[in-house]
């Protein structure tokens, strides 16, 4: 029901402005509401994946709580992902933890956006084979 609650208010917001619904704006929001992924931004660098899990735990069932960690360093990069196995639970946990305190520093919670990713390519200073016949 909040999602289409949102929607509605959407629609309403962009109908006002422009007297007309930008498709590809509603379809990203949409997309954004349907999920059930948070994006968790400004943790304490000594947050791990079960502390994460035990602070979203009260808002519904978490799937995935995963703190991205630095491939050089093992250390924390300051923001994980929290999945639920609904989206209501999700909007419920961005509305009661956005902007509130875990370990000593203010969280932003989001829905998590999917990143389009550029096509892998070969390192241009790559100089072995090919597999090409110069």
């Amino acid at each position: 029901m909040a999602f289409l609650n949102k929607l509605g208010s959407l629609m309403r917001q962009s109908i006002s402005q422009k007297g007309q619904v930008p498709v590809v704006s509603m379809l990203n929001s949409i997309r954004c509401m349907s999920s059930s992924k948070l994006f968790i931004g400004g943790l304490p660098w000594s947050t791990d994946d079960q502390t994460l899990r035990d602070a979203f735990s009260g808002y519904g069932e978490v799937t995935e709580a995963r703190v991205i960690m630095d491939r050089e360093t093992g250390r924390s990069r300051g923001f994980g992902f929290v999945s639920f196995d609904s989206t209501e639970s999700a909007s419920e946990a961005v509305s009661a933890m956005d902007g509130q305190e875990l370990g000593g520093r203010n969280v932003r919670v989001t829905f998590a956006e999917e990143r389009s990713r550029p096509p892998r390519t070969y390192n241009d200073d790559y100089q072995g084979s090919r597999g090409f016949d110069n």
